[in-house]
């Protein structure tokens, strides 16, 4: 098991934690962090594009001119595509983007992320994080403290006066420890996680 400091809301180092070779020190998957990249960028895709078909257009009911005669060429529609109003040739229809993970390849991925933010030093672990009101500049001064402005910060369970004083700086993200997110890790310079959010994730993703 590696040593981790543990940082209090201040910055200081107040300690050091153990955390799982499991989770912290797994084989980094590079193909499958692809791959839940891929899926949450897919699964954000709403898909409701669409275009009529030359089935779909209205009119076109008959020929436009006799077949021969009449020095044009023929035409058996005003409803193909080369005509103005015409349908759209493979016009893109509604459909889902969605991409399939199993359980266990999602938790690699995961360990796999985890893993190299450690390594790379890119992991701070704070002994708790918890205001007395909801206030903006409390997060931004905890940010502040830890070097972490571009932080996802992750905290166990769903603390009010945490949400809504995270809510709207744009340079972090806040999230519980049950909904991790590969995409969301890689996106963010520093992953910053309270002591319990730890313990729950080694449960978790062990």
């Amino acid at each position: 098991m590696a040593n981790v400091s543990v940082y209090n809301m201040g910055g200081q180092e107040v300690g050091t934690i153990e955390v799982s070779d499991s989770v912290f020190g797994a084989e980094i998957k590079e193909n499958l962090v692809h791959l839940a990249v891929v899926q949450h960028l897919a699964a954000m895709r709403q898909g409701t594009q669409k275009a009529k078909t030359r089935s779909e257009v209205s009119g076109g009911g008959r020929k436009p001119w006799r077949q021969k005669g009449t020095g044009h060429a023929r035409q058996g529609s005003t409803r193909a595509p080369q005509w103005t109003h015409g349908g759209v040739v493979f016009a893109p229809v509604p459909r889902s983007y969605k991409i399939k993970m199993n359980k266990q390849e999602k938790k690699a991925a995961l360990r796999s992320v985890l893993t190299a933010k450690l390594q790379s030093g890119d992991m701070i672990v704070v002994d708790k994080i918890a205001f007395d009101e909801i206030k903006t500049k409390n997060m931004v001064n905890v940010l502040a403290n830890l070097k972490a402005e571009k932080a996802y910060v992750v905290i166990d369970g769903n603390d009010k006066n945490v949400v809504l004083s995270s809510k709207n700086i744009p340079t972090m993200k806040l999230a519980s420890s049950g909904t991790l997110c590969v995409y969301d890790i890689l996106k963010y310079n520093k992953l910053v996680l309270t002591q319990d959010a730890v313990k729950t994730i080694e449960e978790v993703f062990a």
